[in-house]
């Protein structure tokens, strides 16, 4: 024993001279606590408290930091951090350093030592915002939004006027889909900093999922605060898009692109909404923007597709093909996309309702107001026309691409597999996360209650006014189930068209959410639309008569009767709008905006037959879907 307190004392001396003090009063602190009267510990522990006073009465001076900030900044952080360390082991009480530090790990993703860092700069000095600021930006990075939110909640706390600090709150709220709590932060960012622009853009990412005049509004009021804001020009384009304004829309992202040339996103945005000519000096320079190196993946992603598009408007297939294939693989590199977790994931959701009590809406739960609609089907298969169409009426709103009943279930699975209020599992595919004993929890009357209560609370967001809305979210298909077990009143429209003409648009369309993984690829694509098709003659079979399925192709033709069948299936009395579908001016947010805004066109289930040869290897994976 005797010979194991020299030791340690020998190890404290050591660690002085290298200016670890900390680590040496530990020592002396442990020896002293097995004994308590050993005088060497004792005394040395005494004089390095001196030490450790006088270090404390000593602060840093600005030139001692100055060059260490000048590293930061000039990215030399394997440097800076070689010049933080000397200084902590002469000021170890000074929470600048620890969080100094903090932004040198965090900058080479070194997270987990950010935290460490931050966190201590946060002990030393309980009242350091800017530290519990940067710790919620490195919690959130990683998927850990409770802690951010604490983390950000703590620095306002400290700060109430911290601009940063009430913005990034409201991204954390925005991403997990709790939008009024995303909306009260950016208000209150923009009360303490009118002109905080940023924020500005925010908002009204928000509003322009269901009130698009406020989303101009926001948008306008960013750039008079930032004229040259180009992703203020871009978003304000997309608005533009979503109300049918193409001149509007164009001239937003033109105006984006000539304050910053090399916006890929701007880039892909235009080509979507321009029909190219040759010698266009935007193709020239998109071309020489893809050969830059260290160009960053999602660039390449949006810039394939844009020339993708231009190629496809000078009619050469063969590039056409060329920069559509690379795009695609480079957007399934992007999303790291896995089928077979998708496919896991669906069948989980199946199991639910493979022994399921309920072959019926369950009629005894409450019936809320206004009522549903739910369009479904394949993306790109006719749902944005068919919800046009049944928008025209004058009882109903259309709602558009509604995520609350997705999120509304995802947060109600992982409640029940990792607790209450768990919100950093909401970033993860829970669905893969289901086992049987889940099942009959799952499956149950206070299940499906909470999700009506969720779904309905978001909605109310949308103060919608008229008795009956739709909610067009194609691959709501997943959850007929839910659906039927959740609004008993709910109308189910299914949206089918020929499986080729639906997997070729998908697969020429850039998504450009995170949702649709299984577009980039042939295999996948066609292993997802059998995968929806089967799942489809499940809830039919689990759920006869209760889903009422509508053929593009038969609406094309047959314009008239088959609207007024559609109508007719939603209860809904006979209006002539819906025939004039084209005139409706509702937002629409998708890509096919523009195309819902005239009349009826036939023959587009047959385009893809111009590149017959090209598709394949899909058209044989697809096989007989029909």
């Amino acid at each position: 024993m005797k010979l194991n307190t020299q030791t340690l004392l020998l190890k404290a001396k050591k660690l002085l001279k290298k200016g670890e003090i900390k680590e040496a009063q530990q020592i002396y602190l442990s020896i002293l606590e097995a004994f308590p009267k050993n005088v060497q510990a004792h005394n040395s522990l005494k004089e390095l408290d001196k030490k450790v006073t006088k270090v404390k009465h000593k602060s840093l001076s600005r030139a001692q930091l100055d060059p260490v900030i000048n590293l930061i900044n000039s990215g030399q952080i394997k440097q800076a951090i070689g010049s933080i360390n000397p200084l902590m082991q002469k000021y170890p009480n000074a929470p600048i350093l620890y969080n100094l530090s903090g932004i040198c790990f965090n900058s080479i993703s070194n997270f987990e030592d950010a935290i460490k860092m931050f966190l201590e700069a946060t002990k030393l000095n309980s009242n350091y915002s800017e530290a519990f600021y940067n710790l919620g930006s490195v919690q959130k990075k990683i998927g850990r939004f409770q802690e951010a939110i604490a983390s950000y909640k703590r620095a306002i706390q400290i700060t109430p006027n911290y601009l940063d600090a009430h913005n990034n709150l409201g991204n954390i709220y925005k991403d997990l889909g709790l939008f009024n709590e995303a909306i009260e932060s950016y208000e209150w960012a923009i009360s303490y900093g009118p002109n905080y622009a940023i924020a500005h853009i925010n908002l009204a990412s928000i509003y322009s999922s269901y009130d698009l005049e406020k989303a101009l509004h926001s948008y306008q009021k960013a750039i008079s605060i930032e004229p040259n804001f180009p992703e203020a020009h871009y978003s304000l384009g997309t608005v533009y898009s979503s109300l049918g304004q193409k001149d509007e829309s164009m001239k937003s992202y033109e105006k984006a692109l000539k304050i910053k040339p090399d916006y890929a996103e701007a880039h892909n945005a235009l080509s979507t909404i321009k029909k190219y000519i040759k010698n266009d000096p935007q193709i020239k320079y998109m071309k020489t923007l893809l050969k830059r190196p260290n160009l960053m993946l999602s660039d390449k992603v949006s810039l394939n597709f844009a020339l993708a598009k231009v190629s496809e408007d000078l009619g050469n297939h063969k590039d056409f093909f060329k920069y559509l294939n690379e795009g695609n693989r480079l957007n399934k590199e992007k999303l790291n996309y896995s089928i077979e977790s998708d496919l896991e994931g669906i069948s989980n959701i199946r199991n639910i309702f493979v022994n399921s009590k309920a072959s019926a809406p369950r009629s005894n739960l409450k019936k809320r107001r206004p009522r549903p609609i739910f369009i479904v089907g394949m993306p790109r298969s006719g749902t944005s026309l068919v919800e046009q169409i049944i928008s025209s009426h004058e009882e109903v709103y259309g709602a558009g691409e509604l995520d609350f009943l997705s999120r509304g279930i995802i947060k109600e699975i992982q409640t029940e597999l990792y607790g209450a209020g768990e919100l950093d599992f909401l970033s993860k595919n829970v669905f893969n996360e289901i086992k049987s004993g889940h099942i009959k929890k799952i499956d149950s009357k206070a299940f499906h209650e909470k999700i009506t209560d969720n779904y309905f609370d978001s909605l109310s967001s949308l103060n919608i006014s008229e008795d009956i809305f739709t909610d067009k979210m194609p691959l709501n298909f997943r959850f007929v189930g839910f659906i039927l077990s959740a609004f008993p009143e709910a109308k189910i429209v299914h949206l089918k068209r020929d499986p080729i003409a639906t997997c070729w648009s998908i697969y020429k369309h850039h998504f450009t959410s995170n949702g649709n993984g299984y577009a980039s690829n042939f295999d996948d694509l066609a292993s997802y639309f059998h995968m929806y098709k089967d799942l489809m003659d499940f809830w039919h079979k689990t759920f006869p008569s209760y889903i009422y399925d509508i053929s593009y192709e038969d609406l094309t033709l047959n314009q008239e009767k088959e609207t007024r069948k559609l109508i007719d299936y939603c209860g809904l009395s006979w209006d002539d709008r819906c025939l004039d579908f084209h005139n409706n001016i509702r937002a629409v947010h998708t890509s096919s905006g523009f195309q819902v805004r005239e009349k009826m066109y036939q023959g587009s289930s047959e385009a893809w037959k111009n590149y017959e040869q090209y598709l394949e290897p899909l058209i044989s994976k697809i096989g007989d879907s029909k």
